[in-house]
């Protein structure tokens, strides 16, 4: 494919966001194109999620995972190709899809260079963590037993630049829905009511202690409300007040502690506040961490070293960013297939999930170009 049309792709795809559990065009877009280069297609897996072989000889099976879904956000981007809407491809899942369309053009016509079996992983409702399990539990792994699966993630940096880690690379992660109640009430009277919203607003404050005194510095949190609904009326004292919240963590042990200490000052500041109703906290999505696979991660760096040049390949850190392709690592009888995840960089106008989000175009054809490498470090070559 051509890089003009690749980039024609990746517009169209960015213009046309769906959001988690949505993606049907999206999800349409990457069978078709699969389907033009001979690959055998399953579509509607988990949702619409879209799974595909290309078989080319004996060898190994190397998987090249992409998302579908985007974000309930409003584009302020300006590019002549922003979507016009209530969604966005605000964390580069459209880049992502574009690339590996690329890597398996590029694998597929040069295919007289390697044996074995090419795989796609198209995986719909990542941003709500529940699209990867859902295609297990949907026979993914009736494609077949991997030797390897790759995965790669725009984030804001050099364009181009790939960065590994040889072990961890997301954090684990679990989202709340936590609702405290209060006493409705008229606002002219709040002596007689008891107001949830003051009972939410310190406790949105207080949750930080969790993380500045209740953890180990060396293992970082992350607690964050992202979402409070509350009311209709600003004479209205309401009765309750919803919230959303995410908590983040360098290790499983820290996230549990996190949890446990964030559930005991949800029911703490609820009795201060004289709620007759404790506080309900339900998990909503979990994930765990994204661990790569040590030998693997530092053979592909290494391919990327050779095949993109060393000034293209660093090492990075692991970052707080949750992710669920570690659901696809994992298969049915409990053994992990070896899972290597790297970030690459696509600019820097505007940060993941922000609705200035803008990756470079030139970084479509370098993210294909490092799949398509990283694929090759784990197939058969030949000399043909």
């Amino acid at each position: 494919m051509a890089v003009t049309e690749l980039v024609e792709l990746y517009e169209d795809l960015h213009r046309h966001p769906e959001l988690s559990g949505a993606e049907e065009r999206t999800a349409a877009v990457l069978a078709r194109e699969l389907g033009a280069l001979g690959f055998a297609v399953r579509t509607g897996v988990g949702g619409h999620g879209v799974v595909a072989a290309f078989d080319n000889g004996d060898g190994p099976a190397v998987a090249l995972r992409t998302e579908l879904d985007a974000l309930p956000l409003v584009e302020r981007t300006g590019l002549p190709y922003a979507a016009d809407g209530a969604a966005m491809h605000a964390c580069g899942h459209d880049l992502h899809l574009a690339a590996v369309i690329g890597a398996a053009r590029e694998l597929v016509a040069d295919r007289a260079s390697w044996r074995g079996r090419l795989v796609v992983l198209g995986q719909p409702a990542e941003e709500t963590l529940d699209g990867a399990l859902a295609m297990v539990a949907d026979d993914l792994h009736g494609v077949g037993p991997l030797a390897a699966l790759l995965a790669q993630h725009a984030v804001p940096g050099p364009v181009g630049r790939v960065g590994h880690s040889p072990g961890q690379i997301t954090a684990p992660c679990t989202e709340l829905a936590i609702t405290v109640h209060g006493r409705g009430g008229h606002a002219a009277v709040p002596h007689l009511a008891v107001d949830p919203v003051v009972l939410a607003a310190h406790l949105v404050v207080r949750l930080q202690s969790v993380v500045s005194r209740e953890t180990n510095p060396a293992e970082p949190v992350v607690v964050t409300v992202g979402a409070i609904h509350a009311g209709e009326a600003a004479n209205v004292i309401p009765d309750r007040v919803e919230l959303g919240v995410s908590v983040r963590a360098a290790t499983d042990g820290a996230l549990a502690g996190a949890l446990a200490a964030l559930e005991r000052v949800c029911r703490a500041e609820a009795e201060a506040s004289g709620a007759a109703v404790e506080p309900e906290v339900k998990t909503v999505r979990s994930a765990p961490a994204t661990t790569n696979d040590r030998h693997l991660a530092i053979a592909v760096r290494a391919a990327h070293v050779a095949g993109l040049g060393a000034g293209s390949v660093t090492w990075t850190a692991p970052v707080a960013a949750a992710e669920d392709v570690g659901h696809l690592a994992r298969r049915p009888d409990g053994t992990r297939v070896p899972l290597c995840y790297w970030t690459l960089g696509v600019g820097s106008r505007g940060t993941n999930h922000s609705p200035d989000f803008a990756p470079e175009p030139a970084a479509l054809s370098a993210g294909g170009r490092a799949l398509a490498v990283a694929a090759r470090a784990v197939l058969t070559v030949t000399s043909e």
